[in-house]
């Protein structure tokens, strides 16, 4: 007999594992779970996906993220916890992102048009307004990153990036962890879109395509430092390792 296999994400292994341990009397109300880093080392994930676990953890309402000391089991956990899959997380969304719409940046400066270059630098000037009014949606980021896929002239690649945007703000989890990001005061950065701009108007494929990746790449970063809920990950900053896993994955 051939063996099982788990199709759950892996966030979502962890969190249900996690929440058995809760619903046992393993960690009790009010108890601090073991660290991000012991967390990864004991379900041999990335650090990323233990922070996506534990945001679904605290949407379930199961535990609370206390700045500087870690996370903890809820006072008063609620006696029936739901197991409905939360979705993507922000990590997998953007990963994806920088996959798709790195080469849609690359085939766009091919064939953009003046028209369409305008219609960038409007868009730019409205992500400059929402920054400054801390609009939540980042409607005109979006708008942005839409309008280079159209420019691919590529139905199929659109409705792709569409549909990745779409996620952002009917996955439960990922809406929770950009929510997050947002409140530390995370927002679209206007230089890495000029950048993209600037690649585009050039007709340089090789530039576009780089611009892009490196803005998502940094898009990830801004998500490690927004959900940092372990007290010692403040010294990651200042240590060697870098993020080992994100490092060689974002070198592809």
């Amino acid at each position: 007999m051939a063996p099982t296999i788990d199709t759950r994400k892996l966030y979502r292994q962890v969190a249900d594992s996690v929440t058995t341990s809760i619903k046992s009397g393993d960690y009790r109300p009010g108890a601090r779970l073991p660290s991000e880093r012991d967390l990864a080392g004991a379900f041999k994930v990335s650090r990323p996906t233990i922070r996506e676990a534990m945001i679904a953890l605290e949407i379930r309402g199961l535990v609370e993220a206390r700045h500087g000391s870690g996370i903890y089991v809820t006072e008063h956990p609620p006696a029936q916890i739901g197991a409905d899959d939360l979705d993507i997380g922000a990590f997998e969304l953007t990963e994806a992102r920088r996959l798709f719409e790195g080469e849609a940046a690359a085939l766009a400066a091919t064939i953009i048009t003046e028209e369409q270059l305008a219609e960038l630098e409007a868009i730019l000037e409205d992500m400059v307004k929402e920054n400054e009014r801390r609009q939540k949606g980042e409607m005109a980021d979006r708008r942005f990153h839409v309008a280079i896929a159209r420019a691919t002239r590529n139905s199929a690649i659109t409705t792709v990036i569409e549909n990745l945007w779409d996620i952002r703000y009917k996955s439960p989890l990922c809406a929770h962890m950009l929510d997050r990001a947002r409140r530390v005061g995370v927002q679209p950065r206007i230089s890495e879109h000029r950048r993209i701009l600037a690649a585009l108007r050039k007709h340089d494929a090789k530039a576009a395509r780089s611009a892009m990746r490196d803005h998502l790449a940094q898009v990830i970063e801004g998500l490690l430092a927004a959900t940092e809920t372990d007290a010692v990950d403040s010294a990651r900053k200042k240590a060697v390792s870098k993020r080992h896993e994100y490092t060689r994955r974002l070198a592809v």
